[in-house]
């Protein structure tokens, strides 16, 4: 996957990384030798954290508060972030006559607000060390779209959005800000919408946009873009859109091998 040492005293925070693909960026990291930090609201974070010798904080990033709180708490665990990945992510299928209000809040909270409150909280730090890298992971359906997700869709719309606004405020202090578009996944997520009412609207809806199998989580993990040594202004707000048989690990290493100076 990675190479060893190249993220040698990186501190890599990872929300949603109990499972799937965050727990596989987790090991791609660790691997590579960073300080692993996973967030979870769910507590297999912590086998995840223990199988990569990292640390878990268990939040609920549905919860503004808790979020604010999340992010405290990781700098006084670390005393700093370096590598912010974006990756907790949920799902709701239903007619958007029928989408209850608090699930549509409840899902952009995690999705869009909650990165937006990390990266808000984590950038002043990069700033000041003139290094960082903000990986967001947005999805397929970050650009294009299926009926009956109105929520996720909108959410991994705005979350690419956010993505290249933000990488264009903080390229010139040495952060880089990238989107991962991944698509479908042998996750906890899919899964287990493939279930019951979900299964078949999601699925039906979806068919224009699923390749022919499913990537499994530590597929579509490493090598990762958007944390290399390349110039910023190869670096700045881009939007890697991947395929299931051609998954992010099919990247060349250049695009994700750390150094010293982006």
């Amino acid at each position: 996957m990675g190479s060893s040492g190249q993220l040698q005293d990186r501190v890599a925070l990872i929300t949603g990384g109990g499972g799937g693909i965050g727990r596989a960026m987790a090991r791609v990291f660790a691997e590579s030798g960073a300080r692993i930090v996973i967030t979870d609201a769910r507590d297999t974070g912590q086998a995840v954290a223990d199988e990569v010798g990292g640390s878990f904080l268990l939040a609920d990033i549905s919860d503004q508060d808790e979020t604010r709180e999340l992010c405290r708490r990781a700098i006084d665990l670390e005393g700093r972030v370096d590598i912010l990945v974006n990756n907790a992510g949920l799902q709701h299928i239903s007619p958007v006559e029928d989408f209850p209000e608090d699930e549509w809040a409840r899902l952009v909270q995690i999705m869009l607000i909650a990165p937006f409150q990390i990266t808000r909280y984590v950038v002043p730090g990069m700033k000041k060390r003139g290094w960082g890298r903000i990986i967001n992971m947005s999805s397929i359906h970050g650009l294009v779209a299926s009926p009956y997700k109105s929520a996720y869709v909108a959410a991994k719309h705005g979350l690419i959005g956010l993505t290249k606004t933000v990488a264009l405020e903080v390229g010139e202090y040495g952060i880089t800000v990238n989107a991962i578009c991944p698509g479908y996944s042998n996750t906890t997520l899919v899964t287990r919408y493939q279930r019951g009412r979900g299964a078949g609207q999601g699925d039906a809806g979806a068919r224009g946009h699923q390749a022919p199998r499913r990537a499994r989580g530590d597929s579509t993990a490493g090598p990762v873009p958007g944390v290399g040594r390349r110039p910023l202004r190869h670096r700045r707000g881009n939007v890697h859109r991947r395929g299931v048989d051609r998954a992010i690990a099919c990247l060349p290493p250049a695009l994700w091998g750390i150094g010293g100076s982006p």
